[in-house]
């Protein structure tokens, strides 16, 4: 297995704080979101349940919200705490110079 990979994918400014954005990388749908503190959290963009579009979820400080069936996930290990739902993929991303950079 490869080492993980960091791709920048946009600008910060792309970012809305408490909301998320869906980025395309190496062919893997990632929903990133900027939190209140300032730091970003990524997790797969699609619920496991029924697709939904998780970077348009609520969210809080550990948690997001799929807007269809209101299933959560937790940000620090992608594991639903709500049901028993598949977890989503939990991926590493961070600001770098005014850039989000992703691990995949």
């Amino acid at each position: 297995m490869s080492a993980p990979t960091s791709s920048v994918v946009g600008s910060i400014t792309d970012l809305t704080v408490g909301e998320g954005r869906t980025y395309v990388v190496d062919g893997q749908q990632v929903a990133v979101f900027l939190l209140g503190d300032g730091t970003l959290r990524a997790l797969g963009a699609r619920c496991p349940h029924r697709g939904g579009p998780i970077a348009d979820g609520q969210t809080d400080a550990t948690k997001v919200m799929c807007p269809l069936h209101q299933y959560t996930f937790a940000f620090a290990d992608g594991a639903c705490t709500n049901g028993d739902v598949e977890p989503l993929p939990v991926f590493k991303a961070e600001i770098r110079d005014g850039e989000i950079h992703l691990w995949t």
